[in-house]
């Protein structure tokens, strides 16, 4: 399965520049007026792994496949969006595709970048693209909710439950409430799938900082800066020190970041927070030919993961055989954890775990 966020905010908040530093392109226009980008820029990002090529070592395998995600650049969406202001709707649809949505916000200052609303206020900036959000996914509600009060008066109980639920929705978003934020359970959250609410998607904030307060944020004091309780989707990155990085070879960007004392890169951490906040993990496959990385949910059952390779795979599952990277990198390959009895066979009940080395078995 392929990640994929969407990248928003308002205008001239460091959007493009941040996209043109993860997917290491020039692509998106990164000038400063506003609906500098006008069709959405789309950049493929392979996620770094560092158990890859301690797998590709000890397989000896001819190539490395890594997971990737899939960034989504639109236009800077302003109050009124929801109502065609700015590029409107327009672009709004294309946050429905996404997994997931990167909210980028705007924490330096620079007079010769202008602020769409004159003045840097983080939390203003969250609630007015939050807003538009809600308003969007009010007008897909409109109709879907007048049909379904009206189908539950034929007395059908299903009916009933389907429109009780989505009045719900509707009163939450109205006051405010995003639908990811209401306390609804797995089918309830399954009913509400096909409608693609902007608002039922996790969020992560982005935090555009000043490359000299990089390295000293307080997560949690932005957190509470934006009103969000959750201080881990707080990512900080000052997207022109990302793009300077993303100009470098990993050596010297490594030494690069190590000079200014900062852990790792933006991108590195946006994706951790993704895979976190989305409840994903990764498994492998290694062999000679090619030693891959795998997305899949957290409870993902082995058949389901086996899926990911191929619909197939887990319609013909017999069985797995299991081995953990570390097993199976100090062991040195398939065929020598085998001997040494690190591999297991696993049935369609077994929870694949982040890390594990799967080959699976099937009838075609």
């Amino acid at each position: 399965m392929a990640l994929k966020i969407g990248i928003v905010g308002l205008p001239n908040v460091g959007k493009s520049t941040l996209f043109n530093a993860l997917t290491k392109t020039r692509s998106a226009d990164a000038q400063n007026y506003p609906f500098c980008t006008i069709d959405p820029n789309v950049g493929i990002v392979e996620v770094p792994d560092h158990r890859l090529p301690q797998l590709s070592r000890a397989a000896n395998s001819e190539k490395i496949i890594p997971a990737t995600i899939e960034f989504v650049d639109i236009a800077g969406i302003v109050k009124g969006a929801s109502e065609g202001e700015g590029l409107g709707n327009k672009f709004l649809s294309h946050i429905r595709e996404c997994d997931a949505i990167g909210h980028v916000i705007r924490i330096f200052d620079d007079p010769n970048i202008t602020h769409v609303h004159g003045e840097i206020n983080p939390q203003s900036d969250r609630e007015v693209i939050e807003s538009e959000l809600i308003l969007a996914d009010l007008q897909t509600l409109e109709k879907r909710y007048a049909k379904a009060i009206s189908d539950s008066k034929s007395g059908d109980k299903e009916k009933k439950v389907y429109a009780d639920l989505l009045g719900r929705v509707v009163a939450a978003l109205e006051s405010g409430v995003l639908a990811s934020q209401m306390d609804l359970d797995g089918e309830e959250r399954l009913a509400l799938r096909d409608l693609h609410l902007l608002t039922s998607k996790p969020h992560i904030y982005i935090i555009n900082v000043p490359e000299s307060e990089l390295s000293l944020v307080d997560k949690a004091k932005f957190a509470a800066q934006l009103g969000i309780e959750n201080h881990d989707i707080i990512i900080p990155i000052c997207a022109k020190l990302e793009e300077e990085i993303g100009e470098l070879d990993d050596e010297e960007a490594a030494e690069y970041l190590r000079e200014l004392e900062i852990a790792d890169t933006g991108l590195s951490s946006l994706i951790q927070s993704a895979y976190k906040t989305l409840g994903l993990a990764t498994y492998f496959t290694s062999g000679v030919k090619e030693t891959r990385a795998w997305t899949i949910k957290k409870d993902f059952l082995a058949p389901q993961a086996a899926g990911v390779i191929h619909t197939d795979f887990e319609k013909g599952f017999i069985k797995a055989e299991v081995v953990n990277w570390e097993d199976f990198v100090n062991a040195g390959g398939d065929s020598k954890a085998k001997e040494k009895g690190l591999l297991r066979l696993e049935g369609k009940d077994y929870p694949v775990k982040d890390g594990d080395v799967i080959h699976f078995k099937f009838s075609s």
